[in-house]
């Protein structure tokens, strides 16, 4: 009997095709989504031969975006973002503007309409989730403090996004496209009830979210969780995903990508979250990868060659006009050039919501085809080079402080919180311990050599957090303690205890050495990611080194002993 297999074979050919160029751009250093996203031009309409089937290639590709959101929303942390606020929204919004700003003007001087010129600059001022991240974590610098503050920059950036997913519909007939009810007034009073119906069911939607959602959905999370069965309790996790991304859209007329993120963040307030996580990681993977082909299947590859100009302007809004805005805000919030750098790098590339954003402005014709494939081309190009951006951060440091007027005005030698206030106890300053980064572990460090009655200086790139901390009364400079002066500034010279709580080797290694400079009789507390690190911070002369995995085992195995010692010493005595 015959019967329709396009499914099959859209699903087979575009991740077979996916695999096998995600694998060769990882060979070469390159993102795997570019290779996505390439095996997605290569199977589209517009070029020759195979051509997947576009209807369903796009209703794939809106699992992918719910999957991908329920992901955001899942791994959102409010206290995260709490952390680094200060620079993060201004920041973020303050770079939207500049990259919103730049291609709208770009796209006006090209003779596009008010509607167009707008969706087109703001697809270009969102950077990707997924490659962000991913650097960040090839780095290792997911868990420092510049990759915080990328982080919480980027989630301002995606909820800024989410926003203008709910507003843009209702602006369409003013902009000039389809209105979403066709027979909207487009005057400013039609206009402002649009917007504020929207809005309502928004936040009716949110408001019952925040208040049953996060006790309704993880409170099923547990009743599955406690069958014990692995499949439902993934089938319960994707399930609620597009469940509650499907009915959202059905009942309140948001986006499927705004339910999904709220169906991950109201499941982040369970203990599960992080098997919720882990469980449903392969699914979002595999329909990720969908979405990126089917991306790629809207790409014309002619756009470079037809209109080479516009291609390298929107290629130069997204890696220089964003990237010198981002780098500029982050030295305005005096944080030093490392964080600059580091930040603005991780923002030069466009993605997920670029593309989400694209579609919309498509269906709601505002966007030509033009328009997508111009955000398209800017996308392909800006993955391919961010990281030869990341790998020029070390040169293009090196490059900056080799010119000592260039470097001084860039690290802002004259910030207050660089410097220790002179009000501090130089009685404090003797004999203390230096101790570098203030997070989960820095923070318990201090708070047990405090209860001990042994001074300390910390040493936090965080400008909130020494700021926090010279409110309690605690000695902080701000600065990355790789730089000489940051130590000399925490008076490592007159230290007994270098304490490092931040597992980058690299840095450690540095401020291991300026200290052994100007303390030789120091000693070094340092932690590593991993036993290689470890070992190499040994030979380097650290007095010990911490693993957490080493610690973890060190830390069950003792329990283990003392619960058995205490059990059989109770069987003994009876």
């Amino acid at each position: 009997m015959h019967h329709d297999i396009s499914l099959i074979t859209t699903i087979s050919v575009a991740l077979g095709l996916a695999l096998v160029l995600g694998f060769v751009a990882a060979r070469v250093r390159l993102p795997a989504l570019l290779g996505y996203m390439i095996a997605g031009v290569i199977i589209g309409p517009a070029t020759p031969g195979f051509v997947a089937d576009m209807a369903l290639s796009q209703q794939l590709a809106e699992i992918g975006v719910i999957l991908l959101m329920f992901g955001v929303g899942l791994h959102f942390s409010l206290s995260d973002l709490m952390a680094v606020r200060r620079i993060a929204i201004v920041g973020a919004l303050a770079q939207i503007a500049v990259a919103t700003l730049l291609g709208f003007s770009v796209a006006r001087w090209w003779g596009w309409d008010i509607g167009a010129s707008l969706v087109f600059g703001l697809a270009l001022s969102v950077a990707s989730t997924v490659v962000l991240l991913r650097g960040l974590e090839a780095r290792g610098l997911l868990d420092s403090a510049n990759g915080r503050i990328a982080v919480g920059w980027l989630v301002v950036e995606d909820l800024v996004m989410v926003l203008v997913l709910v507003i843009l519909p209702a602006l369409a007939g003013w902009l000039g496209g389809t209105p979403v009810d066709a027979g909207a007034d487009a005057d400013a009073g039609g206009l402002a009830l649009a917007v504020a119906i929207t809005l309502g069911k928004v936040a009716v939607f949110v408001a019952l979210m925040l208040a049953g959602g996060r006790r309704l959905f993880p409170w099923l999370l547990w009743q599955v969780a406690r069958a014990g069965s692995r499949e439902l309790f993934t089938l319960s996790v994707v399930a609620t995903a597009m469940g509650i991304a499907y009915f959202s859209s059905i009942i309140f007329g948001v986006s499927f990508a705004l339910g999904a993120f709220f169906a991950g963040m109201v499941l982040r307030e369970s203990a599960l979250s992080h098997r919720a996580a882990e469980e449903s990681l392969p699914l979002r993977d595999a329909f990720a990868v969908l979405f990126f082909v089917s991306v790629g299947m809207l790409f014309d590859p002619q756009m470079p060659i037809e209109s080479p100009s516009k291609v390298l302007a929107v290629v130069a809004i997204i890696v220089f006009g964003k990237t010198l805005a981002a780098f500029a805000l982050v030295l305005l919030f005096r944080y030093p050039l490392n964080t600059a750098l580091t930040v603005s790098a991780s923002l030069a590339q466009i993605g997920e919501f670029s593309f989400i954003l694209a579609a919309l402005g498509i269906s709601l014709g505002l966007l030509s085809a033009e328009g997508q494939n111009l955000i398209l081309a800017g996308a392909l190009i800006s993955i391919a080079l961010n990281p030869l951006l990341f790998n020029a951060l070390e040169p293009l440091q090196r490059w900056i402080r080799g010119r000592s007027s260039l470097a001084r005005f860039m690290e802002r030698s004259a910030d207050p919180l660089a410097e220790l206030p002179m009000s501090t106890d130089l009685r404090k300053l003797t004999g203390h311990a230096v101790v570098v980064g203030y997070g989960d572990v820095g923070s318990r460090v201090v708070t047990a050599l405090t209860s001990a009655g042994i001074s300390s200086v910390v040493a936090e790139q965080s400008r909130e957090l020494v700021e926090q901390l010279r409110e309690r009364g605690l000695a902080a400079v701000s600065g990355d303690a790789a730089e000489p002066e940051v130590l000399i500034q925490a008076h490592v010279a007159r230290a007994r205890l270098l304490i490092v709580t931040i597992p980058d080797t690299l840095r450690t290694r540095r401020m291991m050495e300026t200290a052994r400079l100007l303390k030789p009789d120091i000693q070094i507390l340092a932690r590593a990611s991993g036993d290689e690190d470890a070992r190499l911070l040994t030979r380097d002369g650290a007095a010990q080194v911490f693993v957490r995995e080493q610690e973890l085992a060190r830390g069950i195995s003792n329990s283990a002993i003392e619960l058995l010692a205490a059990r059989d010493a109770t069987q003994d005595h009876h």
